[in-house]
């Protein structure tokens, strides 16, 4: 597999081809994302929230993604790979915004900043762009735009959805302003099956989609974690996923545990002599 670029990524929404994006926080992730094929490794900031069980998703540090972020690009090889800002340099400005990018790519070697909130910021896009550092901008319907419209938060995702015209206005004209402020791809958060499609149309860069994503958007960029079953919750869970790799481990560990007591060789050691 070649090594995946933008401009790659810009004729595969040209040519119709989707984008696959995998959420990665470990090196052994990010290698078995790289080896399915994946075109985009994200590291979310929410990784604090998710994986170390920090109980405030703001409270990830820039310390701390960059140290993630260097994990996840020792284990990445053809995939593009994209960094989360944590809450702060993006809200304290642009100049704060251009240098925790520089950071990102002095020191984890990212290819691209994912902006989340892009559209409240269209003056870090430029700036980041302006100074070679590829964006990755996020825009779409939060419970705030949606309540301002009178729309029951997730409703757009609803293929019955009667979306308002105003809404879809809007999200097109921010979908543009992000493209004209030099961004190399949209994440279009609860796109829904009635605006995504539009903004798709009328948009020239790739547009990917996460959460309330659809098949209707360029690419979709799901959270491997999720799509595995890894988290603790998942024990208990009977939803329809990729797999269930807790159940996986929690037998494997069971197991484990029962030879340890019976004193008993454990599996993937050296026999003893």
């Amino acid at each position: 597999m070649a090594k995946i670029t933008i401009p790659a990524l810009q004729n595969m929404k040209r040519e119709g081809q989707k984008i696959f994006g995998v959420v990665a926080w470990d090196v052994h992730m990010a290698q078995i994302a790289d080896r399915a094929g994946a075109d985009i490794i994200s590291v979310g900031d929410t990784v604090g929230h998710n994986l170390w069980g920090q109980s405030n998703p703001l409270e990830i540090s820039m310390d701390q993604m960059i140290t993630v972020t260097q994990a996840v690009r020792r284990g990445t090889k053809n995939a593009l790979l994209s960094a989360d800002f944590p809450y702060g340099p993006l809200q304290e400005g642009a100049d704060s915004a251009v240098r925790a990018a520089i950071r990102f790519v002095k020191e984890a070697g990212v290819d691209m900043i994912k902006l989340d909130g892009a559209a409240d910021f269209p003056e870090a896009t430029t700036a980041l762009v302006k100074a070679g550092i590829p964006v990755w901008a996020q825009f779409g319907v939060t419970p705030q735009t949606a309540l301002s419209y009178g729309m029951e938060y997730g409703a757009m995702n609803r293929a019955d959805a009667h979306v308002p015209a105003g809404m879809t206005d809007r999200l097109i004209a921010e979908a543009k302003m992000l493209e004209e402020a030099g961004a190399s791809m949209l994440d279009f958060t609860n796109s829904g099956p009635v605006v995504g499609p539009k903004v798709v149309e009328q948009i020239g860069i790739p547009v990917i989609g996460g959460f309330g994503g659809g098949p209707w958007l360029d690419g979709r960029v799901r959270m491997a974690n999720a799509a595995i079953g890894y988290n603790a919750k998942s024990l208990d869970s009977d939803a329809e996923n990729y797999a269930n790799v807790a159940k996986i481990i929690h037998s494997a560990l069971t197991e484990l545990g029962a030879d340890v007591r019976a004193a008993r060789q454990i599996k993937g050691t050296p026999a003893a002599k």
